[in-house]
């Protein structure tokens, strides 16, 4: 498989997950943000303050092998904090939610190539065996790991979840550096599970009228069926983390039947429902929350931008709000969603305009579903 910003795309997404769950708290920092300990000088990962981040790693790391999301794992600690959170160890909060596990693993790894201290093998080979006795039978992986509980359970692309443990995956299972020293036997296992993954992946498209669509942000774990998660967030065709499991699929090498179709009718889909004349604006608004308000203006010149949700089998933009119910607008719904909220944005518009035309041209060049 090839790298096409995937990882870092679901990289991002954690990145402002962790920077939103760490506002307010006045703690010491690392010279470095959580949010950019995958992107430092390589000889950072052999010095002092990459080993006492990977130390923190391994602290958080709960008993399952996973971690759990949202945690700053850069912060210097005192003895106080780091004795709860060994008390915590046995916590069954472990997820793959807003790139937690994945991401913790791919440091580790990094630190264990410019160290080679076993303690940080050990804990990325116990992440990995935790990844894949997570995985359902039928290739998904669910939000959160054993803690199967309301919409954790289902199997989850929302914030780049499922795809991120397989882009991971399927690097560990290429020998793709920083993983040269695994054993044998984890690569193959990987190989595995990235083939069933792809094998659900395919499940979970959304067939409307014989034609391929994209993905909701999460599925059922048994029949695949798209299913809602928090009360704003409904059944729903999405525009957004459908994104990143086409760039996973237009990554594989030497695609099948299956894979080029799928790619094509979402390709095809994005393609159908983009949105023009528009633009989403900031509007002030002193007396609001956030001293704004988020408004749909008129503009003729404005580019395409898509929504976050749309109507299985009408195609049309649907909005959520705390009391469960969908709305056909955006300024239906309440201040507090409108602005807390990310309900359109311009997603696919580097995946049609370079990725797809790059892809198409060298997998399926009979066929350009955009018609360029």
């Amino acid at each position: 498989m090839k790298e096409q910003g995937i990882a870092k795309g679901v990289f991002y997404l954690f990145v402002m997950a962790v920077a939103i769950g760490a506002q307010g708290k006045e703690k010491p920092i690392s010279p470095i943000s959580w949010g950019r300990c995958l992107s430092q000088k390589p000889e950072f990962y052999a010095g002092d303050e990459a080993i006492r981040i990977a130390d923190n790693v391994l602290l958080y790391q709960r008993n399952t092998g996973g971690w759990p999301s949202n945690i700053d794992m850069t912060r210097k600690l005192t003895e106080n904090e780091k004795d709860k959170i060994r008390n915590d160890k046995s916590k069954e909060d472990s997820t793959i939610d807003n790139g937690a596990t994945h991401t913790h693993l791919r440091y580790l790894a990094k630190v264990y190539n410019a160290t080679r201290l076993e303690r940080f093998k050990q804990g990325f080979y116990n992440g990995v065996d935790y990844l894949l006795k997570a995985q359902y039978a039928n290739g998904g992986w669910p939000q959160a790991y054993p803690w199967l509980k309301g919409y954790h359970r289902y199997i989850t692309f929302n914030d780049g979840a499922m795809i991120g443990v397989m882009t991971l995956l399927g690097d560990i299972a290429e020998s793709k550096p920083p993983y040269l020293f695994m054993d044998e036997d984890r690569p193959k296992k990987a190989h595995q599970a990235v083939q069933k993954g792809i094998d659900c992946i395919l499940k979970c498209q959304i067939i409307v009228d014989g034609k391929h669509t994209v993905w909701c942000q999460q599925h059922d774990e048994k029949n695949f069926e798209p299913r809602p998660a928090r009360a704003f967030e409904p059944i729903a065709i999405c525009g957004a983390e459908s994104v990143g499991v086409v760039s996973f699929l237009m990554s594989i090498d030497n695609p099948n039947p299956e894979v080029i179709e799928a790619v094509q009718g979402a390709i095809a889909w994005f393609d159908h429902v983009k949105l023009t004349g528009i633009q989403q604006i900031k509007k002030p608004d002193p007396s609001g929350e956030k001293g704004y308000d988020m408004v749909i203006v008129a503009d003729a010149n404005a580019p395409p931008m898509w929504a976050r949700f749309y109507e299985i089998g009408t195609n049309r933009p649907i909005f959520g709000d705390r009391d469960g119910k969908v709305y056909y607008a955006m300024s239906e719904i309440s201040p507090e969603r409108r602005t807390g909220y990310t309900w359109y944005g311009n997603w696919p518009a580097e995946l049609l305009e370079k990725d797809y035309p790059a892809w198409q041209k060298k997998w399926e060049p009979r066929k350009n579903v955009l018609g360029n």
